[in-house]
Formats: C-alpha cells, structure tokens, sequence
C-alpha cells in the first residue's frame, strides 16, 4: 500500500492535539550548523558538571546516530503553567521557598513520554513499517534547536524556545523512520528586549542565546551537587529548586497560557511553602511529599542545602537561627552553607546587607504582571 504521507502528517498533528499536545511540529535530522556552536559551549565548560552534556560527542547533533534509521523527528510541546501558581507573591516573599513552575506537578517526563508512546502506536496502526522513539529530555539530542525546526518556536535570548503564546511549556521528540513532509521554522520576534539578560540573578546569560549552566541557579540547585559557590548565594535569595526570573519578566509571557493538564497542579502546597516548614521535613518525608515529581531527584541532602541558603537570605528571625543551628552536624556539606546562613542572620540583624536596587525594580515588574 502507498502511503500518502501527507495526509499522514496531517493525522499526526490531530492526534497529538487530541492527545494533550498544543502542538506538533516535524523537521528533518540534519543538525550539522549545530555541532561547531555546540562544541565551543563545551569547549568553554558552560556545561559545569554535567558530563553526560559532553560524554556522547556529537551525537546531541545527529538524531539517526541515536536512532538509526531516523529520518524524521516529530516535536511536541505541552503546556505547563499552572493555574493556582502563585509565582510573584512567593519570589518576593523571603520567608517562602520558590520552586520552578515546571516542578510543582507530577513529573513531566512520565507524563510526556507516555503520551508520545501513544502517539507513536497510533502511527504505526497507519504505517506498520514504522520504527519509532520516544524521548523527553532523556537522551543526547538537541531538542530545542529541533523544535526551532519543526517550527514550535523561536530561540529566546535566554535559550529557551517561545512563540507568541509565550515559553511555558515543554518539549518532547519522536523520532522515526518514515520521511514525512517537514514544517518550516519561525522568525525569531525578541527584538531588541534584553529584559532576560537584566533580570538574571547571577547574570548566568552570558551573552544573548548563550548560558553559563555554571552560574544559573537551576543548575546550582538541581544538577549540581557540591558546595554552592558563596559568590552566588545571595544572588540564589528564595529560590530552593531553579529558576524562572527570565522567563517571568518576558513579555511574551505577559499573560501566560495555563496548562489544562490536571497532572501538573501543584502538590502539597509547592507553590509557597514557608522555608521553615520545609526545612522540618525529614527524609521520609521529603520522599513522600516529593514522590513522582522532578523534586525527588536532587536528593534530601540538596534540598536542604537549597532552603539553608534561602533562610540565609531571609530577614533575621530568631526562629530561622534555632532552625539552622538544629540541623549541624547532618553534614559537612551542609554545615558549610549552614554557617554562611548564620552569618547571614547576623548581618541581617544589624540590617548591613545592601539592596541591589535594579533587581528589585525588575522583580517588582514581575509582582504587578503576574
């Protein structure tokens, strides 16, 4: 049987649209323009820690060496914001703990990958010669750089892909073997705004598209596992697991597009905890609180790290004080960060920590949007 295959394609996007997607793009595996930029950002050890980042070589740039046989890559995006997030009020609040939007749910990549699987059966029911490959964020592929092929969006200058609905959501590929007519890529509409670059904390946008994972608190906080460096703590303020600065100051986010996936409704309150309360959890109950989302994999002991920084930062208590002095001697990893939050704490008492006023503008400007 001849396979028409765009009347294929067109059944595809229909499919992934009835399964949750908010859009389905598809390019081709051809990469190659990408291999000089991505082996300078390595070059540079932008990639911190995160040696599997370098471990596969090219590879990120060549989908058919990780699948062989690929001709094609299907790209998916799902929306995630939640609609109870009360993101401003809690980045601005000290005595809360931030935790990246995308977190605050059942973890995406479960999520995601079961449905692209499906998508993939679906296919195949229509072309049984189909060999497909489900992947989120869980393999060595470039797979902002291919849905900025298949058409999902633009690089943001902060690196994230975005479209006019704004860059809350995630992504997630299927590969295949079948050469189905591609989707052209979007102009890029960041213009001359720089608001990405100004907001971040640590300044971990080094240049417009280009990231220093060294600097960037989602890195310091969720992939990196040592001694946080102290240049950057205050900069980290309440923000115990990533970072959502750039992409709350965006204007394209300006009135961000809710999920309707029920899955990503944030659990046990996530979205503005107070520090202190999440600092009493034990290991049992961080594992359960914790349990099938993104959270879980950073680990009790970095979590506590996270939220001693954050006490560290917050205005001086005495409670927060008792509360850093009772969790010494878990670690020594810990009681390094525990003794700079103390020492914090004092100063704060003697209310001798200087305000960045630029940064509290731009936070400001994220309080009155969202």
């Amino acid at each position: 049987m001849v396979i028409d295959y765009t009347k294929l394609t067109q059944l595809i996007k229909q499919w992934g649209l009835e399964l949750g997607f908010q859009q389905v793009g598809i390019c081709d595996v051809d990469l190659s323009a990408e291999e000089p930029k991505l082996q300078s950002w390595l070059d540079k050890q932008y990639h911190g820690e995160m040696d599997w980042m370098a471990s596969h070589g090219m590879m990120r740039a060549r989908p058919a060496e990780l699948h062989p046989g690929t001709l094609r890559v299907i790209s998916v995006r799902m929306n995630y914001f939640p609609q109870q997030s009360d993101s401003a009020n809690t980045l601005s609040d000290p005595d809360k703990g931030y935790i990246s939007r995308y977190a605050l749910g059942r973890d995406y990549h479960k999520v995601m990958r079961a449905r692209l699987k499906q998508l993939g059966e679906k296919i195949k029911e229509y072309c049984h010669g189909l060999n497909y490959r489900p992947f989120v964020d869980s393999a060595p592929i470039l797979e902002r750089t291919l849905a900025e092929k298949a058409g999902l969006g633009w690089r943001g200058k902060h690196s994230l892909i975005m479209n006019e609905t704004g860059s809350w959501f995630f992504l997630g590929e299927l590969l295949v073997n079948i050469p189905l007519p591609v989707d052209e890529a979007v102009n890029e509409k960041c213009g001359k705004c720089q608001a990405c670059l100004q907001i971040c904390p640590t300044q971990a946008i080094v240049a417009p598209y280009l990231v220093d994972a060294r600097r960037c608190i989602s890195y310091l906080t969720i992939e990196y596992s040592g001694v946080i460096p102290e240049e950057f703590r205050a900069a980290i303020g309440n923000r115990i697991y990533g970072c959502d600065d750039c992409q709350l100051i965006c204007p394209w986010n300006r009135e961000p597009t809710y999920t309707q996936e029920a899955d990503f409704t944030p659990r046990h309150q996530l979205s503005s905890s107070k520090l202190l309360e999440l600092y009493q959890w034990n290991e049992q109950q961080f594992m359960s609180f914790t349990e099938g989302t993104p959270i879980r994999r950073i680990g009790y002991q970095n979590w506590l790290r996270n939220i001693t920084i954050a006490l560290g930062n917050a205005p001086y208590s005495q409670e927060i004080v008792q509360a850093l002095e009772s969790h010494k001697q878990i670690s020594e990893l810990l009681d390094i960060h525990i003794n700079w939050s103390l020492a914090q704490q004092a100063k704060s008492q003697l209310e001798i920590i200087p305000v960045n006023t630029q940064k509290a503008r731009l936070i400001r400007q994220i309080t009155s949007r969202y």
